[in-house]
């Protein structure tokens, strides 16, 4: 079509402001052995799950999961996830990396930590977002992150923060059972990107035989249903939740929610998470049934980021920003108008976030302080953005005290009753 001689052209701009489009951030990484099925045929197993190579599948797909044995650890941590799923929720997504058992729990270990030069173990997570279409942004290696010589870290979750903070992801961490080993454990490991968790839980196999499984999968389950209660924002901590699907926990923990010195109370001041049983008859305990979780923390050194929400959700939103405002790139010169729509993007993201509670408050700006004309020349602009992560809700103090007041009121009352 050519321009009119004599008439109206019409060229349509999209400018403006631009919908959000929102990070993934409860897909599940799994990365471990997995057994095949007695019945399950070797090519069929080996396609589904090639070593060392990320695949992406539903946590409800029966036709996989059926070539795998139903018995074994992999099994476990997909049930283990699919226990905690919410109301309307009917699968969770997860990238698998499978590897091969070795001779021994090191040999293993070894081939779950990989190399990130050859890309295998956990380092195929770096690859899942062009290699499967997704990022997986909870990490767990069930049963194979507490096992460490004395003095010395666990070599795969050693590794895993140098993944997550590539991915922007959070690994959960099976740690030991009891504050000793639990605290021992925890000292060799640091990061923002590691959420521990004390000890494991007793589940259910085929049999009916009461086996003990790691508590990592239960987590990652808690964050998947906490997430889709919440839009897929993941600005709620998962403390305070009931766990499902299990009989029992690797140790009973005694837990108080007035008195700091008992061991489930000491075991959150080192940052680990806990499960532990409710008391009907206990006014101090958690709830009054059923296994709850508890735990808000990560093993960050810094204080302000040591709750994992408050990670996981300014990650959310550095990657939603990115996901919206690549449009722009390229596609319009800057302008007065492109810096403005820019800016007013990233401001209804925040704005967006405080609605719904996820945020306290917010600025995004075009900073004068940091723009220059040799910047802007160069097609280079600075955004300010600002914006605090609402805290969870930890401890209460209450000042309980006698209201003399009240009795001066109950005086007043009888004397107004006797002179009326």
């Amino acid at each position: 079509m050519t321009d009119p001689t004599f008439g109206i052209t019409i060229n349509r701009s999209a400018n403006e402001a631009t919908t959000a489009s929102k990070a993934q951030m409860s897909v599940v990484g799994i990365c471990m052995p997995i057994d095949k099925a007695a019945s399950a045929d070797q090519t069929a197993f080996n396609t589904a799950f090639p070593l060392n190579t990320c695949v992406k599948l539903n946590s409800n797909d029966t036709s996989i999961l059926a070539l795998c044995d139903q018995d074994g650890g992999f099994i476990d941590a997909v049930e283990g996830i699919n226990d905690q799923l919410g109301s309307y929720q009917t699968a969770a997504t997860l990238v698998v990396v499978r590897v091969a058992e070795g001779v021994d729990d090191a040999a293993t270990m070894a081939n779950i930590t990989g190399t990130s030069v050859a890309g295998t173990g956990i380092y195929a997570f770096l690859d899942a977002g062009p290699d499967v279409g997704v990022y997986p942004r909870l990490l767990i290696c069930p049963g194979f992150t507490k096992t460490h010589a004395d003095g010395a870290a666990n070599p795969v979750l050693a590794s895993l923060p140098t993944v997550a903070n590539q991915i922007l992801a959070q690994v959960i961490a099976d740690g030991p059972a009891g504050l000793d080993d639990f605290t021992n454990w925890v000292e060799n490991h640091a990061g923002m990107r590691i959420i521990p968790v004390s000890g494991g839980v007793y589940a259910t196999d085929s049999t009916g035989t009461d086996v003990l499984r790691p508590m990592s999968p239960r987590v990652a389950g808690l964050f998947v249903r906490r997430d889709y209660e919440n839009d897929g924002s993941p600005f709620k901590s998962i403390a305070n939740q009931t766990v499902y699907g299990i009989t029992g926990v690797e140790k009973n923990l005694r837990f108080s929610l007035t008195d700091g010195s008992t061991e489930g109370q000491q075991i959150l001041a080192v940052h680990g998470g806990i499960i532990v049983r409710g008391e009907s008859g206990d006014d101090f305990s958690i709830s009054d049934g059923g296994f709850v979780f508890i735990g808000t923390d990560n093993l960050s050194e810094e204080s302000v980021w040591d709750q994992y929400h408050k990670v996981r959700g300014r990650d959310f939103v550095e990657l939603t920003v990115l996901r919206t405002v690549r449009s722009y790139l390229g596609k319009y010169n800057l302008t007065t108008q492109t810096i403005q729509s820019v800016v007013n993007t990233i401001s209804t993201i925040l704005q967006n976030r405080q609605s719904n509670g996820d945020i306290l408050g917010f600025r995004a700006r075009f900073d004068p302080s940091k723009n220059n004309a040799s910047d802007l020349r160069a097609g280079h602009i600075y955004v300010d953005m600002q914006f605090e992560e609402a805290p969870v809700f930890k401890r209460l103090t209450v000042a309980s005290r006698p209201y003399a007041a009240a009795l001066d009121a109950t005086i007043d009352e009888i004397l107004a009753a006797q002179n009326a």
